[in-house]
């Protein structure tokens, strides 16, 4: 009997990988037996050391998975310039906006508990956010501005979906009662007090009828504490990374994986050359001051390979590492477009909950399979999931401002998918 209970815990393991639902990642034994050509391959090599070599990138890291098998897993230039320190593969970026897909399947894991429901209005859960207005006039010189009543009220799913009319840069910003932390805090500040500042800022646009990028998924966030009643940073512990085994992925670093993280540099302009970040609080958030801000929509820093788990986890259909955090049908909906005939910018692409949907007609996807969903953070970090081709693919850097952000994400998109047979 136990040899029959062995047998099957193995069959059904096999199977599982050979469907690409792998527990953990593997690497491939060649990548020819992976469905891809080595001398094509070679591209990525030759494309992300020319980005160092020529003082476009200080670094870059990647990570592609086929069939659940690691394809490509390198580490290129140097973590600190200045130092000379070789970047190594376990280095930790700050990764910004990719902390909303987090978040995103935070919400889903608190829907299929039935403790809430997509089309929930937010003032439910934050009732500051009840008689919302629009901004109608504004006059930048007296501060002075109009507002009329919202046609309609907020819902969770206009803040997945970026349709709430809540910017991340709002025309009245340095109003005092509107102001709030940008992106990340080294003070002592808290995720509540600045939902409760936002809440007070007038909308761009009434619910629903416009894709407008912002603090959307930060509010979420204050959502997810409210009803799971627990701190965020406590939530994603507990019911995201360590169920995934992403044990290096943290609002704030502990002291020992401290010197692991990057460091952050400018370049605002193809001519100009790479420079040490400006702003502190964007290069130390994570490792100095309060750490008292969970920015769920921005705050989070990790390493590539523990994304690509959370990557793999979408491809899977909501597991991984053994465990299953959300069904199949559930984890769909992130690759469903759900903003309907309105775009994500000029990139003629959809979205989905916290993911662009590329289309048949996209403008950023370049050879990318319509239907993979990407996204990326403002330090220049980008991860693309296609399940047409059991795919994941993840590229970082951290350089923010970025005049080659464009071309570092897509240019590696398209190396990848190159080589594929």
């Amino acid at each position: 009997m136990r040899l029959i209970i062995t047998f099957c815990i193995v069959y059904f393991w096999l199977i599982d990988l050979s469907l690409g639902q792998a527990n953990a990642f593997l690497p491939a034994k060649t990548a020819e037996e992976a469905g891809f050509n080595t001398a094509r391959l070679q591209r990525i090599d030759d494309l992300l050391n020319g980005f160092v070599r020529e003082g476009k990138a200080p670094n870059a890291v990647t990570f592609v998975a086929h069939n659940g098998k690691i394809i490509h897993h390198k580490a290129y230039g140097y973590s600190n310039l200045e130092q000379k320190t070789a970047l190594k593969k376990d280095d930790i970026f700050r990764i910004a906006s990719q902390s909303k897909l987090v978040t995103s399947i935070g919400i889903l894991m608190l829907l299929e508990e039935g403790k809430l429901t997509l089309d929930d209005p937010l003032d439910q859960y934050l009732p500051e956010f009840s008689n919302p207005v629009v901004l109608t006039k504004h006059d930048p010189a007296t501060g002075k501005y109009e507002t009329r009543p919202a046609k309609g009220r907020i819902t969770l799913r206009h803040l997945l979906t970026h349709t709430a009319g809540i910017p991340y840069e709002h025309p009245l910003d340095q109003v005092p009662e509107f102001k709030l932390p940008f992106f990340c805090s080294t003070e002592a500040e808290r995720l509540e007090d600045g939902i409760k500042k936002l809440a007070a800022r007038p909308l761009l646009h009434d619910p629903g009828e416009k894709f407008t990028y912002g603090l959307n998924t930060d509010i979420l966030g204050r959502v997810i504490e409210i009803v799971s009643k627990k701190p965020l940073d406590v939530f994603f512990q507990e019911r995201i990374f360590k169920p995934l085994g992403m044990n290096d992925t943290y609002f704030y670093l502990p002291t020992e994986k401290a010197g692991r993280l990057v460091e952050l540099y400018s370049k605002g302009s193809a001519g100009g050359t790479l420079s040490l970040n400006e702003n502190r609080t964007y290069r130390n958030f994570a490792i100095e001051g309060a750490k008292t801000y969970f920015s769920g929509g921005a705050g989070l820093v990790s390493t590539i390979e523990n994304y690509g788990r959370l990557c793999q986890f979408v491809l899977n259909q909501g597991t991984f590492n053994g465990q299953r955090l959300l069904s199949r049908n559930t984890t769909s909906l992130f690759l469903r477009n759900q903003i309907g005939d309105l775009k994500v910018w000029d990139r003629n692409d959809g979205f989905s909950l916290g993911l662009q949907v590329i289309s048949e007609q996209s403008h950023y996807g370049d050879n990318a399979t319509p239907g993979a969903v990407t996204w990326g953070g403002m330090y220049c970090s980008e991860y693309t999931i296609d399940p047409k081709e059991n795919l994941i693919m993840l590229v970082f850097t951290n350089v923010h401002p970025y005049a080659h952000y464009s071309e570092f994400v897509r240019k590696f998109r398209v190396a990848v998918y190159q080589a594929l047979k």
